[in-house]
C-alpha cells in the first residue's frame, strides 16, 4: 500500500468511525460518557474528543454535558417550554438550587455569567432530576472545577424547561421562596 492509499484508508475509517458515533448518539436514551464511546469504537477518548468536535463542525446537534455526549435531536418535544432566570446564592447552596429547580418538575439546561473580559459565557448542565444533579456535582468537585457563578458574585442566569408553563412557574416560585432568584435581591 502506498502512503496516499493509506491516508484514503485512514480518511475512510475515521468517517465510518463518526458515523457509527453518531447513529450511537442518535439512538441513545441518556447522555453517553466520552470514555464509553471510546472503548465501543476501539480509540482513545481524545480521538472521540476529535471525532465529536468534527460532527459538531457539520453542524450535527450534539451537546457536551458533565454527564457526557447528548444527540440533541433527542432532547425536549414540540411542547416544550423554557424560560430564563436569574439566580443568586453562594457555591455552597449550589446542590440546594439544583435541587429546588428539578424537584419542581424542571431541567436545567445550562447556566450564563456575564464576564467582564469574555462577555457571556454559557455552560451546558442538562440535569432533570436528583441523581443527575448529584452526577453534576460529583464531577464538579471531582475536578476541584469553580462554578461559573463565582466569576460574578454568585449572580448567574439558568435556562429551564418543561413540558409546560406551570412547572416553570413552580420552580420559580420554589426559587423565589429559597431566596435564590436574583431579581428579588
Amino acid at each position: 500500500m502506498h502512503e496516499k492509499d493509506g491516508i484514503v484508508l485512514k480518511k475512510l475509517l475515521g468517517e465510518e468511525r463518526r458515523q457509527q458515533l453518531l447513529e450511537m448518539l442518535k439512538t441513545a436514551t441518556e447522555a453517553i460518557k466520552g470514555t464509553d464511546l471510546a472503548k465501543t469504537v476501539g480509540v482513545s477518548r481524545q480521538v472521540i474528543v476529535g471525532d465529536i468536535t468534527l460532527l459538531k463542525a457539520r453542524k450535527e446537534p450534539i451537546l457536551a454535558t458533565s454527564q457526557g455526549y447528548l444527540y440533541m435531536g433527542n432532547i425536549g418535544s414540540e411542547n416544550e417550554v423554557e424560560r430564563q432566570i436569574p439566580c443568586i446564592h453562594t457555591p455552597e447552596d449550589a446542590r440546594e438550587e439544583l435541587y429546588t429547580l428539578v424537584d419542581a418538575g424542571v431541567v436545567v439546561k445550562n447556566v450564563t455569567v456575564e464576564h467582564p473580559v469574555y462577555g457571556e459565557l454559557t455552560a451546558s448542565i442538562m440535569v432533570a432530576n436528583r441523581h443527575e444533579v448529584n452526577l453534576f456535582l460529583t464531577r464538579v468537585e471531582e475536578t476541584s472545577a469553580s462554578y461559573l457563578s463565582e466569576l460574578t458574585g454568585g449572580i448567574h442566569l439558568h435556562l429551564i424547561s418543561a413540558s409546560s408553563s406551570d412547572y416553570l412557574d413552580a420552580a420559580v416560585e420554589a426559587m423565589r421562596v429559597k431566596g435564590f432568584l436574583a431579581d428579588e435581591q
